[in-house]
């Protein structure tokens, strides 16, 4: 007969790459039964869109074939998502990562690339909401096809407050919903401020695993008020290869990292990198120069999350309303990405602890 105590022996010689420590001092075993010649557990990882899952379960089976190898093993996953916030706060209570996506210049695909990833961890099984925090360009509602609708309100106490509109597993909120799309928004910086406090503290996000912040390109009031009010997870930094959207990305880099806004900035991503037309699915074609995003991430010292190629169809499907249909091989990839550093950042935090 093989013991559980056999069994997370062998379990605790398997490593996980991104903590640098086992499953089973990391608890991440669960669930361990032995019956015969049957072993079944549970590997509970940090986010369920894990990219190391198959590596994962890999190891843990190789792990228990040096006990035995006619032992049948079933493993099944479940997911934890940890969080550096307290979710019994009084801001954003419940919502256990706040991601703020952000980039230096306009016109770098910024919130496409925020859409992206929202949909992508929605996809995988994650709890996400989705806030339009570009005020002045709110362009949130078109890409999601949902322009025409309204949020809901419901009384709390003696306060009314506001239920976001719900699209494609998202908790969607934007100024977008709350002013024709003719109409330019033409407001200072303290009402843009005032605002956005009421989208943090007057909206019922409920509970959520990634909140996500599509920031206003540029380094503004907007970042400083989010920063210091919603006690942000992390930072994205999105750019294109071109010098001139770097430039502009080392500014909003720098001042993620202020002392007086000090977010840890999870990375950089590249967007449109490259174009490769159909009839060459061999060919890359470098329309905006190559390797700016990788080249920035390097001297910052940060991660490179990834590159985004040039495609056609998601401009298409961005102004078409219907964001969630894109598959995309190269957007799979960097959403893993993304939820995988988010949670090794959390792993550094001290009071980053797992929460049902």
């Amino acid at each position: 007969m093989v013991s559980e105590e056999q069994i997370l022996k062998a379990l605790s010689t398997v490593i996980d790459p991104d903590f640098k420590k086992d499953l089973v001092s990391l608890g991440m075993i669960k669930n361990v039964e032995v019956d015969n010649h049957k072993v079944s557990f549970t590997i509970e990882l940090t986010t369920p869109a894990c990219p190391l899952k198959d590596q994962l379960e890999s190891d843990s089976r190789a792990a228990i074939a040096e006990i035995s190898q006619d032992l049948k093993v079933s493993i099944d996953f479940t997911s934890k998502v940890t969080t550096p916030r307290d979710i019994k706060a009084d801001v954003l209570p419940g919502v256990k990562n706040v991601i703020a996506i952000a980039s230096g210049k306009g016109g770098v695909g910024k919130s496409t690339v925020a859409v992206n990833i929202a949909l992508g961890l929605a996809k995988k099984g994650a709890k996400v909401g989705l806030l339009d925090a570009d005020i002045h360009g709110p362009s949130i509602p078109t890409m999601l096809g949902v322009k025409d609708r309204k949020p809901g309100v419901q009384q709390v106490g003696e306060k009314h407050k506001i239920l976001p509109v719900e699209v494609d597993g998202l908790k969607v909120v934007s100024i977008g919903f709350l002013v024709n799309e003719l109409q330019a928004v033409v407001w200072r910086g303290p009402m843009v401020s005032s605002a956005l406090r009421q989208f943090i503290s007057d909206v019922i996000w409920g509970e959520l695993d990634y909140l996500i912040l599509d920031l206003p390109p540029g380094t503004g009031d907007v970042h400083l008020t989010l920063a210091q009010m919603a006690q942000i997870t992390g930072a994205i930094i999105v750019t294109t290869p071109q010098e001139v959207a770097s430039a502009d990305a080392r500014k909003a880099i720098s001042m993620f990292q202020l002392d007086n806004v000090n977010v840890p900035v999870l990375g950089v991503i590249e967007n449109m990198s490259f174009f490769t037309p159909d009839e060459l699915p061999d060919k890359k074609y470098y329309l905006f120069g190559q390797d700016g995003g990788k080249n920035l991430a390097q001297q910052f010292k940060v991660p490179f999350l990834g590159e985004l190629p040039l495609i056609p169809a998601i401009g298409k499907k961005a102004d078409l309303g219907v964001m969630g249909t894109i598959n995309s091989t190269e957007v799979n990839d960097l959403v893993e990405n993304v939820a995988r550093h988010i949670a090794i950042v959390n792993a550094n935090v001290k009071e980053a602890l797992p929460v049902q």
